[in-house]
Formats: C-alpha cells, sequence, structure tokens
C-alpha cells in the first residue's frame, strides 16, 4: 500500500476530530445572535451548500495544480474561515465564513480523493478507501464528546480547537506528500509507482489483471493496451451520465445517499443540538455523548456492514439501513426521553455503516472504466441533502415542532427504503465468492 495512504489517514483523523468538535457549537452559536432553527440550520446548509457548487470547480484545480497543493490550500481555506467564524459579531459573519469553508472542503474532499485513486492500483482501491473513510470516523469517535464540553464552556473555544486541528491536517498533507506529484500508476504494471505491489519480484494477481486496465502516459487507459483491441478500448473508457442513470439501481443509490446527506450529515447536525437543551431540556454535553454513541455504533458496524455489503448483496444492506436510520427518527418524533435519544443516535450509528457502504458499492457495480460526472453525481447528492434537509427541518419545527421535523425527515428515509427495495441486485461476479470473474455484463439493468 502506497505511503499515501496513511499520509491521507492520518489527515482524515485530524479533520474529523476537528469536526467532531466544533459539531455541538454551531447550532447553538447560531443561536446566541437571536436566530430561530431555520437560520441556525442553514449555517450547516452554507457550507453544505458551498461544497455542492465548488466540487467540479475543485476537480479543474486538482487537474491544473495537483493533488497536494488543493488539498493543502483548501484546509487552509476552512482553517482560516473556521477561526475567524469563531470571532463571529453577527449572524452574517458566520453564515458567510461557513460558506467559505463549504469552498475549501469541497477543494479538499475532491483532491484527496483524487490522489487516493491515482497512486493506488486498483485491486487495493477498496481497502485503501475504507482506511481513509476509518480515519473519519477515528475523528468523529475522538471529537464529539471534547466538543459536548467545550461547547458547555464557551461557544466560540471550539471554532478555535477546530482551525488549530486543521492547521496540523494541512501541514500533514504539505509535508508528506511531497512525492506524490512524481506518483503515478506504473504503465507496464497497473499499479501505483513505488507502491509494495508494484515490486518486480511479484507479479500481478489475477484480480489485479481484472480490476486494472493498462494505462497511459497521462494515468488514463489505454487504447493501445497489447491486450486489448481498439474497440474493446473505446467500449469501457467511460460510463457516460445517462448510461448510469438508465440503471434503476444507480437512481437508487443516489436517492439514498441525497436520503443520507439529508438525515446523517444535514438534519442530525443541525436539529440534535437544539433538540436535546430545547426540546429534552438536557445540557449541551448530552449532544455530544449522542454523537459519541452514534459514531461507536457505526464504528464497531462497520465491517460487518462491508462484509454483507459484499456477500449478501448491496439491496438488502440499502434497504436495511435506511430503514434503521429512519425508525431512529421517527422514534425522536415520538419521544424526548434521555435513554430513547441515546437509542436512536445509536441506531442511527449502525444504519449510516450499511448506507454508507452500500450505495457507493452499487455506484461501482454499474461503472465501466472511467465515470468522473457518475461519481461527481451521486457524491453531489448528498451534499444536496445537506443543503435542503436542515433547511425544511429547521422551517418544521419553527412553525410547527421537532416531532414535525424529524417525522418528516423520517419520511425520506422511508422514501430511500422503498426505492432500494424496488431496485434490482447488482453484487458482481467478480465478488471474494467468484474471485476469477469480471463483473460485465452482470450489472442488473431495467
Amino acid at each position: 500500500m502506497p505511503r499515501e495512504v496513511a499520509v491521507l489517514v492520518a489527515v482524515a483523523v485530524a479533520v474529523a476530530v476537528g469536526f467532531g468538535v466544533v459539531a455541538p457549537a454551531i447550532p447553538e452559536f447560531a443561536r446566541s445572535f437571536g436566530v430561530g432553527k431555520t437560520a441556525a440550520g442553514a449555517v450547516i446548509s452554507a457550507f453544505a451548500f458551498m461544497r455542492f457548487v465548488s466540487a467540479l470547480g475543485g476537480g479543474k484545480l486538482v487537474d491544473a495544480f495537483g493533488e497536494r497543493i488543493i488539498l493543502s490550500t483548501g484546509i487552509a481555506i476552512v482553517a482560516v474561515s473556521t477561526g475567524l467564524a469563531g470571532l463571529a459579531q453577527n449572524y452574517e459573519q458566520l453564515l458567510i465564513l461557513r460558506g467559505v469553508g463549504g469552498v475549501g472542503s469541497a477543494m479538499f474532499t475532491v483532491a484527496a480523493s483524487s490522489l487516493l485513486f491515482r497512486v493506488v492500483d486498483g485491486g487495493n482501491r477498496g481497502r485503501a478507501t475504507g482506511l481513509f473513510q476509518s480515519g473519519f470516523l477515528i475523528g468523529g469517535l475522538l471529537g464529539p464528546l471534547a466538543g459536548g464540553f467545550l461547547t458547555d464552556y464557551s461557544l466560540r473555544l471550539p471554532f478555535y480547537v477546530y482551525a488549530v486541528s486543521l492547521i496540523a491536517a494541512g501541514s500533514i498533507g504539505a509535508v508528506f506528500l511531497r512525492s506524490a506529484a512524481r506518483r503515478d500508476i506504473d504503465p507496464s504494471t497497473g499499479v501505483g509507482g513505488g507502491s509494495s505491489a508494484a515490486s518486480p519480484d511479484r507479479s500481478p494477481t489475477a484480480a489485479e489483471k481484472v480490476a486494472t486496465p493498462s494505462l497511459g502516459a497521462e494515468g488514463e487507459p489505454s487504447a493501445a493496451s497489447p491486450d486489448r483491441s481498439p474497440a474493446a478500448a473505446d467500449e469501457v473508457a467511460t460510463t457516460l451520465l445517462s448510461e448510469a442513470f438508465a440503471h434503476r439501481a444507480y437512481r437508487a443509490a443516489v436517492i439514498v445517499n441525497f436520503a443520507t446527506g439529508w438525515a446523517l450529515f444535514g438534519v442530525r447536525m443541525s436539529l440534535i443540538p437544539l433538540y436535546v437543551t430545547e426540546a429534552m431540556e438536557q445540557r449541551v454535553v448530552w449532544v455530544g455523548v449522542g454523537f459519541l454513541c452514534s459514531s461507536l455504533a457505526q464504528a464497531g458496524s462497520l465491517v460487518f456492514a462491508g462484509r454483507f455489503v459484499d456477500r449478501v448483496g448491496r439491496r438488502p444492506a440499502m434497504v436495511i439501513g435506511s430503514l434503521v436510520v429512519a425508525l431512529s427518527l421517527l422514534s425522536l418524533a415520538v419521544s424526548t426521553a434521555l435513554p430513547m435519544f441515546l437509542l436512536a443516535m445509536v441506531a442511527s450509528g449502525v444504519g449510516g455503516a450499511f448506507i454508507g457502504t452500500a450505495p457507493g458499492a452499487v455506484v461501482g457495480d454499474v461503472m465501466k472504466g472511467r465515470g468522473g460526472k457518475v461519481v461527481a453525481v451521486f457524491q453531489m447528492a448528498s451534499d444536496a441533502g445537506a443543503v435542503v434537509g436542515p433547511l425544511i427541518a429547521g422551517w418544521l419545527a419553527d412553525s410547527i415542532s421537532f416531532s414535525a421535523a424529524f417525522a418528516a425527515s423520517a419520511a425520506v428515509l422511508f422514501a430511500a427504503t422503498w426505492t432500494s427495495w424496488r431496485m434490482p441486485e447488482t453484487l458482481a461476479a467478480a465478488s471474494p465468492r467468484y474471485p476469477d470473474s469480471t463483473i460485465e455484463g452482470e450489472v442488473q439493468q431495467q
């Protein structure tokens, strides 16, 4: 495994620890300026909205200047904007600065993902991606509890702690990714240059030969590969967005990812802190405890969920995950008891482990060769949910009640459950049960 993977995991941990610290404080800090729940939710939405509109631009910057520079620059933008947000004197300043942070976050995310896929060979990309995600999960475990205590002490302090953790993350990337610009997939082996997988004493495995096509000088699939005809190269070069949307399974994955953004990245972050302090009348520290319970449950379920997705199927995993998250939101709509809140947060973590892995596997099943726009639209669906969710849920909480907000959010997840139930299974023949097969032709279409 290339060393860049370990560096990116370290960066992810530093970023996630800081975000976990600041998450409980954001809506409370917004409310301290005398605004309503909808406006407090808009602070969360501003960050997600700017991530959404900046994603494609971030990709162009990566192509022009390289991953390390854009990764470090993006983190620096988030660090500076977060530190200034802690100094905000009014709601408008906080809203604008969080929006600026969203631009930097998009740059960091696109650059990190681009680097990960560029330096890791096809046979190891799944494991590398899992390691990268685990970095965020580890940070998510460490940050929220501290964030709850810090927020109880000061609403501004978590922003400064987050800024410091981002400076650490950016420094790690800038220093230890210096060689990344010179590393690429080896055209002769199809594996990352300098990777242990590229050792001259080791021949590529059958899985690597299947998973990784020969690459050209720019890291693109080469039509001149001696093992592939030009016609075959053209056939698998790119998956068009229209082709992906022709698959009911891809559409289901996008819808589930939208629901995930709405519930887990939007409503949970914007409404839960206010729900705990206003509806449950508990101290802010319980917000951090709840987030910690959710993160622990997700961490404990992630390995099982991944195996379930690959061995049982993507469809049942998406059905189970979205249904469990929907029920967790519904439980918050019917009870304000502290034990029920903690149980609901645990359930949302378990469900999140399933809907955090299965939809991405579906996208990989549907894709053939390259599919940048296919992946981008899938990822943007989550950001769209994180923008719309807090606004609608916040408006419902202001106009009607917290129960109405959580019930509406549960309805979005139930819709995702129904969509998942009706989708075809895409578990490819390239799963561990069929190691010598390819996935071509295995994706079920309408």
